[in-house]
C-alpha cells in the first residue's frame, strides 16, 4: 500500500486542529496548514486507536449510504428516507450516532447532483467527522467504474468503460483514463473508488459483470487492472479491485442470488487470480470481496465475503495482501441467503474483512458487531487490526491533513476541456469494427448524407447522458450530415418496427443501436425488416459485443461496449471516417446457433485502408 503523506507529529494534533476548523465552519484546509501533517507510522495510529471508545471503533468499520445532497439540510423527502432506513435525519446525524468510518455516494440517493454540490456534501460530512469526540475524517467512496456504472455524471468527464479500454488494449490510455477520473473524484471529496473491476469475463452469459470487465484474457485484464490502479492512486484516490476471488464466470447476479463458481483451484489460479495478483503488485489500496461460492477454495460453501479460507488463507496469506478489504454491498441477496443480517457483519470480520459496506439495516449490523465484541466472539484486538488498516489508508491519502476540498479546485479540475478531449481521444481507440461488407464504411456526406438512427435507448448510467439514438443523430448532424432519431426501444413493438421501416424510405443509410440481442429479441426483426428495404443498415452494439451473432443482413457492425455519449460520438466519427477504427475484441463472439464455435475471436477488429 502506498503511504502518500507522512509527518513526525501525532495524528491527534492534526485531528484537534481539524476539529477546531469544523466547529468554526472552515471548509478549506487553511486551519490545518499550520499544524503538522499526520504521522503515517503505525505507532501514532495505534495511539489514536487506543483513545477511541468501543462504539467509535465499531463505527469505523462501516461504510454507509445516506440520502440527500447536503450533510445537514437535505430535502424533506430524503430526511424521510433516512429516518425510515437508518433512523437519522441527515448524514451529519449518521456520523454523530454511529461514528461511521465512511459514506458511499449514489446518484439514486441524491448525493451526486453536480460537482460543487458533491464537494460541499463531502465537506459537510468531514466537518461532522471532525466534530466527534475522537475527531476522524471519513473515507468517502463511490462506484465510478465509467461505462455502464457511473454515479457522478456530466459535467464531470465520463470515460470509456472497462471492456472498451480492453478493446483499445493500451495500458497508457487505461492509466490516463483512471488518473483523470481519479483527479475529478478527489476534487469533489471522493477518495475511494470501487474500481477497477478485476473479474475476467469468461462467461458471455454473465448477467452482472459483462462489459464491466476488461475482457476474457487473464493476462490482458491483469495489465489493464494494474494500469488503472496506478492511475487512480497517482490522482490521490484509493483504487479498489473487485470482486475477489473473481466474479467473471457466473450466470447468476449476486444482487439477487448466490452464484457458485465451479472452477478448480488450478483453474482459479490460471483464470481468476492474475488480475488480483497484478493489482497487489501495483500497490492496490483496497480489494472488494464477492458474494459468490467457490467450493474448490472453501468446501463450506460460505460466500467468499464470509470465508476465512478465501479472505485470510488465500488473499492475506497466499497472495500477501495487507491492505484494506471491503465487502461488496451487504444489502445484496448473495450474502444474505445463508445467514441473517445480524450474523453477516460478524462473520465477515471473522473472515478477514476490514470495511463493512452498506448493510441493509445499520442498527442491526452495528449492534451485532458491538455485541460480538462484548460477548467475546470478536476481540477488540481484531477490530483494532482492521481499524489500523483503515486509518493507514486515510493517513496515506492525506485526509488527516487535508480533509476538505475547495470550489476553486472543482472548477480547476472537473470536466475541463483538456479532460474531455482526452476522453474523446481514448474512446476513438476503443471503437471496434466487426463487419464492413463491400467497404460500406466510412460513409461520406456526399454519398450517404441522409441518415436515420433507430434502436434502443436504455437509461443513462449516470442519469446525465443520452438517449443513445439522439446522441448518435446529433453527432451525425454536427459532422454535417442530415440525421433523424427514432427510438424503437429494447423490445420494439410491431408498430414501432413498421414506423422505422416507413422512416427508412428515401434515406441513404440506417444506423441501428442494438442492446443485448437474444435469440427471441424483436430487435432481430427490426434489423431484418430494415435490411429488406434495400437501404444499407449499420448496427452499433451499444452494450455487449455479442449482438452481431444474432443479426443478419446488415452491411456493417460496430461495438462501443457502452452507450455513454463519449463512446457513441466516437462510433459516429468512425462511421463517417473522421477516425479510423482501432479497437480489437477483448472477448470472443460465439456463434448463436452453436456456442461451442467462435464467430469472431479475441483480437478481431477491422480498419480502413489508409488514404494516400
Amino acid at each position: 500500500m502506498h503511504h502518500r503523506a507522512t509527518s513526525r507529529r501525532t495524528l491527534l494534533t492534526v485531528t484537534a486542529a481539524a476539529a477546531a476548523a469544523a466547529v468554526t465552519g472552515v471548509t478549506t484546509p487553511t486551519a490545518l496548514a499550520d499544524s503538522a501533517g499526520p504521522a503515517s507510522d503505525d505507532r501514532s495510529l495505534r495511539r489514536l486507536i487506543s483513545r477511541m471508545s468501543l462504539e467509535e471503533k465499531v463505527g469505523q468499520l462501516f461504510v454507509m449510504r445516506v440520502y440527500g445532497h447536503s450533510a445537514t439540510a437535505p430535502d424533506q423527502a430524503d430526511i424521510d428516507l433516512n429516518l425510515a432506513e437508518i433512523g437519522v435525519r441527515t448524514a451529519a446525524e449518521l456520523v454523530e450516532k454511529y461514528h461511521v468510518g465512511g459514506i458511499i455516494y449514489f446518484s439514486w440517493a441524491h448525493n451526486t447532483r453536480d460537482p460543487h454540490q458533491i464537494a460541499e456534501l463531502s465537506n459537510g460530512i468531514q466537518r461532522a467527522g471532525l466534530a466527534q469526540p475522537t475527531p476522524l475524517p471519513l473515507l468517502i467512496s463511490t462506484d465510478q467504474e465509467h461505462g455502464i456504472v457511473c454515479r457522478v455524471g456530466k459535467p464531470a468527464t465520463l470515460m470509456p468503460g472497462a471492456m472498451a479500454l480492453g478493446a483499445g488494449g493500451s495500458h497508457s490510455d487505461a492509466r490516463e483514463a483512471a488518473q483523470i477520473a481519479g483527479a475529478e473524484l478527489a476534487a469533489v471529496g471522493i477518495r475511494q473508488n470501487y474500481a477497477p473491476v478485476a473479474d475476467v469475463n469468461v462467461n458471455p452469459a454473465n448477467p452482472v459483470i459483462g462489459i464491466r470487465s476488461f475482457g476474457s484474457d487473464p493476462q490482458a485484464v491483469a495489465g489493464l487492472v494494474a494500469a488503472q490502479v496506478k492511475g487512480y492512486q497517482r490522482a490521490g484516490v484509493a483504487a479498489t479491485s473487485k470482486h475477489f476471488p473473481g466474479h467473471g464466470d457466473t450466470a447468476v447476479d449476486s444482487h439477487y442470488g448466490l452464484p457458485t463458481i465451479t472452477h478448480t483451484r488450478e483453474q482459479w489460479a490460471e483464470l481468476d487470480a492474475p488480475p488480483f495478483r497484478s493489482a497487489i503488485a501495483a500497490g492496490i489500496d483496497s480489494i472488494m470481496t464477492a458474494h459468490i461460492v467457490v467450493p474448490s477454495l472453501d468446501p463450506s460453501e460460505d460466500p467468499a465475503t464470509l470465508s476465512r479460507p478465501i479472505l485470510t488463507g488465500i488473499l492475506r496469506e497466499q497472495l500477501g495482501y495487507d491492505g484494506v478489504v471491503v465487502t461488496d454491498s451487504l444489502g445484496m441477496e448473495g450474502v444474505r441467503t445463508k445467514y441473517g443480517d445480524d450474523r453477516v457483519p460478524v462473520l465477515a470480520l471473522k473472515a478477514g474483512v476490514d470495511q463493512l459496506l452498506n448493510p441493509p439495516k445499520l442498527d442491526i449490523a452495528w449492534n451485532a458487531v458491538l455485541q460480538a465484541v462484548k460477548s467475546g466472539e470478536l476481540t477488540e484486538a481484531r477490530l483494532d487490526e482492521s481499524i489500523l488498516r483503515i486509518l493507514r489508508l486515510k493517513a496515506g491519502l492525506g485526509l488527516f491533513h487535508k480533509p476538505f476540498v475547495t470550489s476553486a479546485g472543482v472548477d480547476r479540475t472537473v470536466g475541463t476541456a483538456a479532460h474531455l478531449a482526452q476522453a474523446d481521444r481514448i474512446a476513438e481507440e476503443t471503437t471496434t469494427l466487426l463487419l464492413n461488407e463491400g467497404a460500406l464504411l466510412p460513409v461520406s456526406r456526399r454519398s450517404h448524407g441522409n441518415v436515420l438512427v433507430v434502436g434502443a435507448d436504455p437509461a443513462s448510467p449516470s442519469g446525465t447522458t443520452g438517449p443513445p439514438t439522439t446522441t448518435l443523430a446529433t453527432a451525425f448532424v454536427e459532422l454535417g450530415f442530415s440525421a433523424t432519431a427514432l427510438s424503437t426501444g429494447i423490445t420494439p413493438t410491431a408498430a414501432k418496427i413498421d414506423e422505422a421501416v416507413a422512416a427508412a424510405a428515401g434515406r441513404d443509410v440506417v444506423v441501428v443501436a442494438t442492446y443485448n440481442v437474444s435469440a427471441t429479441s424483436p430487435q432481430r426483426t427490426l434489423v431484418s425488416r430494415l435490411v429488406a428495404t434495400g437501404v444499407p443498415v449499420v448496427t452499433v452494439a451499444i452494450r455487449n459485443p455479442y449482438d452481431i451473432a444474432g443479426l443478419t443482413g446488415q452491411r456493417a457492425t460496430l461495438a462501443t461496449y457502452s452507450w455513454t455519449d463519449v463512446e457513441l460520438r466516437a462510433a459516429v466519427r468512425v462511421i463517417t471516417g473522421h477516425a479510423r477504427p482501432k479497437g480489437r475484441l477483448p472477448v470472443p463472439v460465439q456463434r448463436a446457433d452453436d456456442p461451442s464455435k467462435v464467430l469472431y475471436p479475441v483480437g478481431h477488429g477491422l480498419s480502413y485502408a489508409k488514404r494516400n
